[in-house]
């Protein structure tokens, strides 16, 4: 079984060989390859020469990535949202993983709001404004999904931080009219093209799972434990209409210890992967300055996991 076959198998909650892995980012290369990615401001300006040496530059690292931590599928990071890249990333791999890229500021969210006081103003006294904000940002995005689907991106990876370790960052009411809608449009937008939507919020989202589930995803990713989401409450609310992936727990990920890196694995497989429906990884990204070994402990707890089932 090839890793996209895996994959597409999981997304439609089937049984797999084993549960598919990858994570959405991978910074550790230096640590792990001695090589280092393209510094990400070194990509505006260059010539067209210097960004395919860049993209090959990329390509070997991934390509070493997916041979030694047998990912199953890439979501092309670096170039980032960048059909150049994800051209390359298909010409490198073929039909051997799943390829997608990566989408964020789409919609409303935390990491997209500078004017606190301003946008609890307007969305109490201008609603219009922040319907025109979340519109325009849908747009930006639909422009950007487009060049990456017709390079060849077989999923899309929509990155929107809505949550806190509290719950969501506006009411779940105001979550449902202001949200919603757009990150639904942009979820249709995306099938419709032909392609797989992937959803990402980091935080606690159970008040707003129900958005999420009406949303038409593929994937939900993140399933944050520092924010106390429970991947076996989770995966039973979701069985059947939402994959999920992640809830590897990364703090424990970046201080340890072991064992509770291996409680934290193990209860991720345990809970989400029967019936399919669970791509196995942290609840974020393999982030600079965690270190390497404990990815790899949590790659040795999954490989035994495998062993046993």
């Amino acid at each position: 079984m090839t890793g996209k076959e895996r994959v597409l198998k999981a997304l439609r909650f089937e049984e797999t060989d084993r549960p598919p892995h990858f994570e959405i980012m991978f910074e550790l290369e230096y640590e792990a390859f001695g090589l280092r990615f393209p510094d990400r401001n070194s990509w505006a300006g260059c010539t067209p020469a210097q960004k395919e040496r860049k993209i090959a530059e990329c390509m070997e690292i991934y390509a070493r990535i997916i041979e030694k931590y047998h990912w199953d599928a890439l979501a092309v990071y670096w170039p980032w949202s960048d059909p150049d890249g994800v051209r390359a990333a298909n010409r490198t791999f073929g039909d051997e993983i799943l390829i997608g890229s990566i989408v964020g500021g789409s919609t409303l969210s935390i990491e997209g709001t500078s004017d606190w006081d301003q946008f609890a103003v307007d969305l109490i006294e201008h609603p219009e404004r922040i319907h025109a904000l979340a519109r325009e940002r849908t747009e930006q995005a639909i422009i950007q999904f487009d060049p990456l689907i017709d390079a060849g991106a077989e999923f899309i990876h929509i990155v929107n931080d809505v949550a806190f370790n509290s719950g969501p960052f506006i009411s779940p009411a105001q979550f449902h009219e202001f949200v919603t809608p757009y990150l639904a449009r942009q979820v249709a937008h995306i099938r419709k093209r032909g392609a797989i939507p992937f959803v990402h919020s980091d935080g606690n989202i159970m008040p707003i799972l129900d958005d999420y589930l009406s949303l038409g995803a593929a994937c939900f990713q993140s399933v944050d434990p520092m924010a106390g989401m429970d991947i076996a409450e989770v995966k039973r609310c979701c069985h059947g209409k939402m994959a999920l992936m992640g809830n590897v727990q990364c703090n424990l990920m970046q201080e340890g210890p072991r064992e509770a890196i291996r409680q934290s694995a193990l209860y991720c497989l345990t809970h989400a992967s029967p019936g399919g429906g669970y791509i196995f990884s942290t609840s974020n990204t393999i982030f600079p300055g965690m270190p390497l070994e404990n990815y790899e402990y949590m790659l040795s707890v999954f490989k035994e996991f495998q062993s046993l089932n």
